[in-house]
């Protein structure tokens, strides 16, 4: 049988699309227009009012697409709908420059189109500016290496809780390659304890001071109080990562705004309770971007964290790692941050000094789906893995095409 070599090809990106059509000698025209055919998107929308819908639908039949719907919107049974457009990237930017010249609110949908499908393709290199200390975005996948400064840490148990210890555990995690040091001064292990403010602040204060002086890479501090927040900016701290994602303290918004600080905005919240979890999860954190937005952060000064292990029991957290790159789609950078987590513990049946392997899997599906950042507390194995991991996955598919 005469096959002439039929084979899937596996394409996640127009660009990807562009260089196989290169390599077959496609006219570079045809090229630009093709290329965006070879790769399809799914594409959700929720709660989208029935003449909307309708309009859609339409505009999705007529570029060769389609878009599915509630089966009661043919009747006009209902008021609105979830819909689901499905198309390759071609059509639906075909779809999303028409909807820019329509009404009913279409325009604002067109426009998101267009930038959730730009948010898809690969990012180039950048520079964040951590007031001072840079972190190059997008050439691999950066480590985060976790310092406790806590009495009754769930990971390590209060190994760190003196001084001498912790200055002696950040260097140790420099030194195993992490690049960027994040200092938590209160456990957030399930069952915590809240601290005060004073308290928080008296653990954090002389291990901070003593570092900002002594480490190169840009340090970042683990709390969701803008009082704590505003002095460790003051003290030297890069970075502010907040647990609740700059909706706990009323004041965090406008602290990180006022310093000019990169915030990890992390998903949370309150018992395990969804109706419709990614859903959910993404209003919280598209919140959290707007309240950073309004206090003038921007663009990869925002990054974002799914919260595996916040809020979530371990089946919903299992969701998330699998569609953790969904998260893309926001447009901002992500940091993954499972290490040592219940949700391996409890797949595993394995307590938190065994869990390492189980850390190393989530840390290597985290740059398969694009992860910018991943927070860990064993350094060393973990940048072994996640180079590894990236020296398969940033090598561009098609690239070694012969004569390119």
């Amino acid at each position: 049988m005469k096959d002439y070599g039929m084979r899937w090809v596996k394409l996640d990106s127009a660009e990807e699309g562009k260089r196989a059509l290169k390599h077959i000698g496609s006219d570079p025209g045809g090229i630009a227009l093709m290329a965006g055919k070879a790769v399809g998107r799914a594409i959700k929308l929720e709660g989208v009012p029935l003449r909307v819908a309708h309009i859609l639908k339409q505009e999705m039949l007529a570029a060769d697409g389609d878009a599915a719907v509630h089966r009661d919107v043919i009747t006009n049974g209902i008021e609105a709908t979830d819909i689901m457009l499905l198309g390759t990237v071609r059509q639906l930017e075909k779809v999303a420059n028409k909807l820019l010249a329509q009404p009913f609110g279409l325009k604002d949908i067109g426009k998101a189109l267009k930038e959730l499908l730009s948010t898809l393709e690969p990012r180039k290199p950048r520079i964040l500016n951590c007031r001072g200390k840079e972190l190059t975005l997008g050439e691999r996948t950066l480590i985060m290496g976790i310092l406790n400064v806590t009495p009754d840490s769930f990971s390590d148990g209060g190994k760190f809780y003196h001084l001498e210890n912790a200055l002696e555990q950040a260097e140790k995690l420099i030194a195993d390659g992490a690049d960027i040091l994040d200092i938590g001064a209160e456990s957030t292990r399930p069952g915590h304890k809240e601290v005060s403010a004073e308290e928080e602040w008296s653990r954090l204060e002389p291990v901070l001071k003593e570092l900002v002086g002594r480490i190169s890479v840009p340090i970042s501090i683990d709390t969701y109080k803008a009082e704590v927040a505003a002095k460790a900016i003051e003290a030297g701290a890069n970075i502010i990562n907040d647990i609740w994602g700059l909706q706990r303290d009323p004041d965090m918004p406008k602290t990180v705004g006022d310093y000019q600080v990169p915030v990890i905005v992390m998903h949370n919240q309150d018992g395990t309770e969804y109706r419709n979890m990614m859903g959910e999860i993404f209003s919280f954190l598209r919140h959290s971007i707007h309240l950073a937005e309004e206090n003038g952060l921007s663009g990869d000064q925002i990054i974002l964290d799914p919260g595996i292990g916040f809020g979530k029991t371990t089946e919903q957290n299992l969701e998330v790692m699998a569609r953790l790159d969904e998260f893309r789609a926001l447009g901002h950078p992500v940091l993954l941050g499972t290490s040592r987590k219940s949700m391996i513990g409890n797949t595993l049946k394995l307590p938190v000094e065994e869990r390492l392997e189980g850390t190393l899997a989530t840390s290597v599906l985290g740059v398969v789906a694009g992860m910018d950042m991943i927070r860990v507390h064993d350094v060393k194995d973990n940048v072994r893995a996640i180079k590894m991991a990236d020296a398969i996955m940033r090598a561009q598919r098609g690239a070694n095409y012969i004569g390119e």
